[in-house]
């Protein structure tokens, strides 16, 4: 496809929102700091460097070190109770070969229960069935995106009014639950809950015409992410490659609590015991290993947003009748060669963004910060915390597209969306809140269907719901993964769209006829409201 020089622009006023009509015209020393962006097919040069050096050194140090500790520990802890305090030597020696007892006759290890049982078979058949349930999911949105949005969203607010009355119905029939929860706070929250779904029904109805533009949007992208089905296989690939470089590294944090000695210490009688002394170095070994551990596992969230982006990204600037050839494997290689320094850099914005956040959360769960100052500061900290996170997730989104350094990719990705008026929160924020409603509900029915097999099968009592809770989470888990995957698919065509509309290219029609009637950036709303009625 021509450059805009090359070819006369294509109109996009009548079946798209136009470019050109709103946007300012670029100044001179505009269009020289921020090129014209396209698709790097190209060989990509090494970015981000020093942050590849650091997270490279960081790793070395940490199975270095965890050799060490492995080398260095001391076999005798686990019998540190044991030991006697010699007043001679005025240190701690073993006991009597014949006054060590063999601790492991001490267990007395049951056979398998029912529940047990039960809470493995209810686990295996959770896992066989996620994929198929995923890729269900994904086939339903690509031909089905309108019946499938339109029929969960009433079953969501049945859910949510079954669970809400099943708690309150099982509450009275509960004898303890009866007596440790009266009749008139059960009434209370029962209420509660009920005004809580008619606030989440007004919401529905009146983001109606969202939802409308939403369902368009889940079946483009769900027709992506179906043209590369193998990223179903490499995305989870990553993640077990992840869990087997944690490995060693959990080994090693588990031997370095072996590293010390066995010292005496003096009771409150006078006497003498002895107690295992931890050596000094052994918490900075625990801090480093973690850091490392935090950073990892935050780069591989990037690599798979970054392959994910890239390998869509191939797929919308390909010719639609031609698919592109290994367009997974070269986004493995960038993301793994030229742009793995941005990526450790990306990770290492998303792992402060992770830690801080968790730091906040339980400052205000153990009320440590009170009074308005400090509230005002947490609230301070959401909003900066929020901002960077979606500068962050749209910055990889472009670097796998471009191959920038992380710095410039955000700049660009800024400049991208303000010259286009184009605004991403809409996409971000109704496609998830859709996407979780309608995992939900499927978790749910599941969760509902093993505790009606279970309580047919096997009446565990209050075990079932245990069980039933297992599966539900389960699940969870794994479709949430799977909606994780398609957010990140629905963003990159939202970027790929602000490329081609920066360029007054259409090289996917029916992308650009579901993005055109997507929200403007708020600064420009006010002016364009009038001209552009089917805006949101």
């Amino acid at each position: 496809m021509g450059s805009a020089e090359d070819t006369k622009p294509l109109n996009l006023s009548e079946p798209l929102l136009p470019s050109t009509a709103f946007a300012a015209p670029a100044s001179a020393e505009e269009e020289e700091q921020y090129p014209p962006i396209t698709y790097n097919r190209g060989n990509r040069p090494l970015r981000d460097l020093p942050f590849l050096i650091l997270f490279l050194i960081l790793s070395f140090l940490t199975f270095a070190l965890g050799i060490v500790v492995s080398v260095r520990r001391n076999p005798n802890r686990s019998r540190a109770s044991v030991f006697i305090y010699d007043s001679s030597s005025s240190s701690c020696i073993p006991p009597p070969t014949s006054s060590i007892h063999d601790l492991s006759s001490m267990y007395v290890y049951s056979s398998t229960s029912v529940f047990a049982r039960d809470l493995i078979w209810t686990f295996v058949i959770t896992l066989l069935l996620a994929g198929p349930i995923a890729l269900s999911i994904l086939f339903l949105l690509r031909h089905l995106a309108k019946q499938v949005v339109y029929t969960f969203i009433p079953f969501f607010i049945l859910t949510l009014i079954f669970l809400n009355l099943y708690w309150f119905i099982a509450c009275q029939f509960g004898l303890s639950c009866r007596q440790s929860f009266p009749l008139v706070y059960r009434i209370i929250v029962l209420v509660f809950f009920f005004l809580f779904i008619a606030l989440i029904v007004w919401l529905i109805v009146s983001n109606w015409h969202r939802i409308k533009l939403t369902v368009r949007i889940l079946r483009i992208s769900s027709s992506a992410l179906a043209s590369n089905i193998a990223l179903f296989a490499v995305l989870p690939s990553l993640v077990l490659g992840l869990l087997v470089y944690f490995a060693p590294i959990v080994v090693f944090l588990v031997l370095a609590t072996f590293n010390g000695k066995i010292v005496p210490w003096e009771r409150e009688d006078g006497g003498y015991s002895c107690k295992w002394k931890q050596a000094g170095w052994v918490p900075s070994y625990f801090a480093l290993a973690i850091i490392t551990m935090i950073w990892s596992l935050s780069a591989m969230v990037e690599t798979q947003a970054y392959v994910t982006s890239g390998t869509i990204a191939q797929w919308y600037f390909s010719m639609e009748e031609r698919k592109p050839r290994w367009s997974i494997r070269n986004s493995l290689r960038n993301a793994f060669g030229p742009s793995f320094g941005t990526i450790c850099f990306s990770g290492m914005v998303l792992g402060v963004i992770r830690v801080v956040r968790i730091t906040v959360d339980t400052a205000r769960r153990e009320d440590i910060a009170s009074g308005f100052v400090k509230v005002l500061l947490r609230c301070c900290a959401e909003y900066f915390l929020a901002a960077f996170d979606f500068v962050n997730k749209f910055t990889i989104n472009f670097s796998a597209i471009t191959g920038e350094s992380y710095c410039s990719a955000a700049k660009m990705t800024y400049e991208l969306l303000r010259r286009n008026l184009l605004s991403a929160a809409f996409v971000e924020v109704v496609s998830a809140r859709t996407l979780a409603g309608i995992i939900f509900v499927i978790s749910t029915l599941y969760a509902i269907a093993v505790y009606a097999i279970l309580k047919s099968i096997d009446d565990l009592g209050t075990e079932t719901y245990y069980i039933a809770v297992l599966a539900w989470t389960l699940l969870m888990i794994f479709l949430g993964y799977f909606v994780h995957v398609l957010e990140d698919v629905i963003d990159t065509v939202y970027v790929c769209y602000a490329v081609d509309r920066d360029k007054s290219e259409v090289s996917r029609q029916e992308v650009h006829e579901v993005c055109s009637l997507l929200p403007v950036s708020r600064n420009h709303r006010t002016s364009l409201d009038s001209r552009t009625p089917f805006l949101v």
